[in-house]
């Protein structure tokens, strides 16, 4: 038994260490870069000496971000809902990047909110995360992809632990899925040009895809924008252990985000990169074995933690 967990961690070791060549010849565009981990993903390639070309929302995002790194990194302007400014940078990527093609997609701009039950919600809150975490991931890897197969190169997109047991209702975790999806079929689709496809999966980490407007103030405006029906089904009891139990969630949020952005490196630097990562503790303990037991069972486990309306039976 020694012997085969020697030769396992042997082997891990080797498909770590299995470096591409050239990184510093090579070019990574990232989505996301104002904040989180797409910025720091992005100093850390920097560092490595690797081409970077970064994506940000604002142009306060980018101008940060210049002056934090150095030449090796070039910013653009991307609004993932927005068709024309996908072309757009699509288009500066192909300029930068010429005839060699681009190594690494990777796609992680994303956000969070609304979250909430789902009768709390509106069509529009499903949209406005699902157009940013699924839609526009999508139109970003379709418009870079003929530039990732001339390079032989690799996509790495941002899913979550989310994507694998849905904990909350609204559009994360709905558009998390839909990327594990996507991300599945076109790694099968694009093995046979050499490109391969990794997915994150992070567990609770402290970002700022949760906005930055205080967490009980935003379940208050949802809650009193119910009508009166809905919110006596539910009761005020609820609302009040729901917040608590969002608020413990972001409390114990792990701030150690180079977890997952050492993870996100890997799969742009290995010769072997992973399919799946899975940065986090709890994704490990908790979320992916709630995924993996009898829907049933996990019914259970996670019913236990949302607390029970007024009107329950």
């Amino acid at each position: 038994m020694a012997a085969i967990t020697d030769l396992s961690f042997m082997y891990r070791w080797f498909k770590n260490c299995n470096l591409v060549r050239d990184l510093s010849d090579k070019y990574v565009f990232i989505t996301g870069c104002d904040s989180g981990f797409g910025n720091l993903l992005a100093r850390q390639l920097v560092d490595r000496g690797m081409r970077v070309l970064a994506a940000c929302f604002t142009e306060e995002g980018a101008q940060k971000l210049r002056q934090a790194t150095s030449h090796r990194l070039q910013t653009t302007l991307l609004d993932v809902t927005k068709t024309e400014s996908i072309q757009a940078a699509a288009q500066w990527v192909r300029d930068q990047v010429g005839d060699q093609g681009l190594w690494a997609l990777v796609n992680n701009a994303g956000v969070g909110l609304p979250s909430g039950p789902n009768e709390w919600l509106t069509k529009e809150d499903f949209v406005k995360v699902i157009n940013v975490n699924l839609v526009g991931l999508i139109e970003v890897t379709l418009h870079m992809l003929p530039l990732v197969k001339k390079a032989r190169g690799r996509v790495v997109n941002m899913s979550s632990s989310g994507g694998r047991v849905a904990v909350i209702g609204g559009g994360y975790c709905v558009s998390k899925f839909g990327v594990e999806a996507f991300s599945d079929s076109i790694r099968r689709e694009l093995h046979y040009f050499g490109v391969k496809v990794s997915i994150i999966e992070p567990g609770n980490y402290r970002t700022s895809i949760l906005g930055k407007e205080g967490m009980v103030s935003r379940m208050r405006r949802l809650w009193e924008r119910l009508p009166q029906e809905t919110r006596d089904s539910y009761g005020e009891e609820y609302f009040c252990n729901y917040t608590d139990k969002l608020k413990n969630v972001m409390q114990l949020a792990e701030p150690r985000i180079s977890e997952v952005t050492n993870s996100m490196e890997h799969a742009i630097v290995s010769r072997s990169p992973r399919i799946r990562y899975n940065p986090g503790l709890d994704a490990k303990l908790l979320y992916l074995p709630l995924a993996k037991l009898p829907t049933p069972v996990t019914d259970f486990i996670l019913s236990r933690y949302l607390p029970k309306p007024a009107d329950s039976v």
